[in-house]
């Protein structure tokens, strides 16, 4: 299958000198077409500054970094921009919706900025919540939706349009469990259309959703595990010997 994300070699150090943070090392990930990623691991392990990188939020100190067939490092920061706006979806635990907009407003604001004009844009957007159980909440602001909804939401900006890769930071982290495994399933689902699919999560019973799961520990990929396995095989056993 077709290759979204591929990261070789990436490090990321913060400040300079004595005060020099490595937040990641020499890390190697490759992302396809289809595929949904768990990436775990403690407080600090640099599970969140891999997530930026990859959808170029941040540059790598060191290393490569190709979203969709394009390498980062080349790319001007506008190029990068519209690589976001076009390729890359992002869901964040505190779901980041303008309170504002109405739901498909939210929706369909990445097609916007991108150009798209506003009619086919917002009728993109309804269709995308109409996939999502949503179809009747299209016209509702966010403070009038629950936790779960705005989380579905967010997600419908994350995959609305021609997304390739969907990166989602602690997405059910605010949400109760039936709510996260919902928000878990609809992931899934965006990958079964061919999304490529990386979600930071530290729930064990959410990270089974994926189709391989990533250990970091100190900037560093220590271990992986294919679902089959079971996310919890990384807590216990070859990362400790």
């Amino acid at each position: 299958m077709t290759v979204v994300l591929d990261m070789s070699g990436v490090s990321k150090s913060y400040g300079d000198g004595a005060g020099t943070v490595l937040a990641l090392d020499d890390a190697d990930l490759t992302v396809r077409a289809g595929e949904l990623v768990a990436i775990m691991g403690p407080s600090g392990s640099g599970k969140s500054t891999l997530l930026t990188i990859a959808g170029t939020l941040e540059l790598a100190t060191s290393g490569t970094v190709v979203v969709d067939g394009l390498d980062v490092s080349s790319m001007s920061s506008n190029d990068r921009a519209r690589l976001r706006r076009r390729s890359v979806g992002y869901v964040f635990q505190d779901f980041n919706l303008l309170s504002g907009l109405t739901a498909a407003e939210n929706v369909a604001m990445p097609l916007e900025l991108d150009g798209l004009r506003t009619k086919p844009a917002r009728a993109a957007a309804v269709r995308v919540l109409e996939d999502l159980g949503l179809a009747d909440r299209a016209d509702r602001f966010p403070d009038e939706l629950s936790g779960g909804e705005r989380q579905r939401v967010a997600i419908g900006r994350a995959v609305v349009g021609e997304r390739r890769l969907l990166l989602a930071d602690e997405p059910t982290g605010a949400l109760d469990s039936v709510n996260g495994e919902s928000v878990m399933r609809l992931v899934r689902s965006a990958c079964k259309r061919g999304v490529a699919g990386v979600v930071v999560t530290h729930d064990a019973q959410l990270a089974s959703w994926a189709d391989r799961v990533v250990f970091l520990r100190d900037g560093r990929i220590v271990d992986q595990s294919l679902r089959a396995a079971g996310p919890e095989s990384l807590l216990t056993g070859s990362i400790d010997r």
